[in-house]
């Protein structure tokens, strides 16, 4: 009995790896080359940025291939692609950037702050994702940056304002 338990799953494996030996062959495409590897990198990356409600804000995103077509720059925010196609107040430039005309913050609408990422694509040769990068809006007080206001808020404000 069990030799021929043993027998029959012999067998099973037997049909098994010929099915997948035959669905295989089936897959190759015998008329293509191999396309030749085509360097795909970023050459600007976004960074984290401080913005202030109301004023304009760009966060930074370009990328360069061998290949012959140019990339297709997307950005994320928080994990999901933007739809910017009906969006007067953000827009991204020729050069990758993500721009706002101005930044909306309130204490109960914060649309614009969050985190970032700028994905870019060459089709039939792939797609590069960017750091992420934060974009942070700065409060009422950090417009006039006094060192007592950014201490209690923001410490990066207070390291990067002149005293």
């Amino acid at each position: 009995m069990a030799e021929r338990g043993a027998l029959s799953l012999l067998s099973l494996l037997c049909l098994t790896f010929l099915q997948t030996e035959t669905t295989a062959a089936k897959h190759v495409d015998k008329g293509s080359a191999a396309q030749p590897f085509s360097p795909f990198w970023f050459t600007v990356e976004p960074q984290d940025m401080l913005a202030i409600r109301g004023n304009m804000a760009v966060l930074n995103c370009s990328a360069h291939s061998d290949a012959a077509t140019p990339a297709r720059i997307e950005w994320k925010k928080d994990g999901t692609f933007l739809s910017l196609v009906s969006d007067e107040r953000r827009q991204i430039l020729p050069d990758g950037a993500l721009f706002f005309t101005h930044v909306i913050h309130s204490k109960h609408n914060k649309p614009d702050e969050g985190t970032y990422q700028c994905v870019a694509t060459i089709d039939n040769l792939g797609s590069i994702s960017s750091r992420t990068a934060r974009l942070s809006v700065a409060d009422r007080c950090a417009r006039a940056v006094t060192d007592q206001c950014a201490h209690a808020h923001h410490p990066f404000i207070s390291q990067q304002s002149p005293k």
